[in-house]
């Protein structure tokens, strides 16, 4: 029991989690005054599984996981599925986007509004932002920052350095674990844009990214890859043992994510029980996005009006 009870510890991150609690709580107090009942109840829903996913990275970031991480190279593969894996795709299904903005009055809303979408100065902010949501983008980035991050030379300066490690490392597996996922579940007012065909060979290239980088670290090599690992006072298992234990779990977490993934997204594009040459028709069309990108065009048009009522399906 030890092992859990012991080396908790506190991360200024607790407290970005209670101001963004507190944010998305007022966010949702706004959207409820003007909102029918149903509408009000699945933004709950979602809210419960936006917070699931930053009690995750918690556990992640202040449990004894990141602890025993700096022993054992096993728990940090944990903690790598924890933070690239799990606690973004429960954020991007808790879709907080809209929440998130209504907490800001209807004033300030209206310059974050002109300021975003219609000012020359965040052109180069809506460039970027469109680039990194393109889904080629999303995918290999995602892969690229799984596999470089672990290249002997640079995990074992990311462990060794705690800024290159919380805000490299980590930061880049959060962020590119959203992005990924928004490739694939609906998250208000974002939608998943590419054909299920494509999905799922994302998900089944990712997933053989995957298995190739753990048969790398376990099968085909006879020594640990990294540094950090060899000599850590008190710990009896070998450093390679604890290598080919890590690789274990990554592989085995790449099939627990990718499989179930792999059938909601085949079920979701032929639940009807359309004929096989529509399934994949019906499910690529973006009927939401042509939608939000036309009120973007309208809105873009003319002054932003004050509304108190909130966006028709957020």
């Amino acid at each position: 029991m030890a092992f859990l009870t012991q080396h908790w510890t506190f991360d200024p991150f607790v407290i970005i989690v209670i101001i963004t609690v507190i944010a998305q709580e007022i966010g949702l107090f706004r959207l409820r005054q003007h909102s029918i009942a149903a509408r009000t109840r699945r933004r709950r829903r979602n809210s419960l599984s936006f917070y699931g996913g930053f009690l995750v990275l918690l556990v992640a970031i202040d449990s004894p996981i990141d602890y025993w991480a700096g022993e054992y190279f096993f728990v940090h593969m944990i903690e790598h599925v924890l933070i690239m894996f799990i606690a973004p795709a429960l954020i991007v299904i808790g879709a907080p986007w809209i929440p998130l903005l209504f907490t800001l009055p209807v004033k300030a809303r209206r310059k974050v509004g002109r300021f975003l979408y219609l000012s020359d100065v965040a052109r180069p902010l809506r460039a970027v932002g469109r680039f990194i949501r393109l889904p080629w983008v999303a995918i290999v980035s995602f892969n690229a920052a799984m596999f470089i991050w672990h290249i002997p030379a640079l995990f074992d300066l990311a462990e060794r350095n705690q800024a290159v490690h919380i805000y490299l490392m980590h930061g880049s597996f959060f962020v590119t674990g959203v992005l990924f996922w928004l490739q694939f579940i609906e998250s208000y007012p974002m939608t998943p844009t590419r054909s299920g065909f494509w999905q799922l060979g994302a998900i089944l290239s990712t997933n053989v990214m995957m298995t190739l980088l753990a048969i790398s670290m376990s099968m085909m090599t006879t020594v640990s890859w990294y540094s950090v690992y060899a000599h850590v006072p008190g710990v009896t298992l070998s450093p390679f043992a604890d290598q080919q234990i890590g690789a274990a779990i990554l592989w085995v977490c790449g099939d627990i994510w990718a499989l179930p993934a792999f059938i909601l997204i085949f079920r979701r594009a032929a639940h009807k029980d359309e004929p096989d040459a529509r399934v994949f028709e019906r499910f690529a069309r973006s009927d939401d996005t042509e939608v939000i990108a036309a009120f973007r065009a309208s809105r873009a048009s003319q002054p932003l009006k004050s509304s108190k009522d909130e966006p028709s399906d957020s």
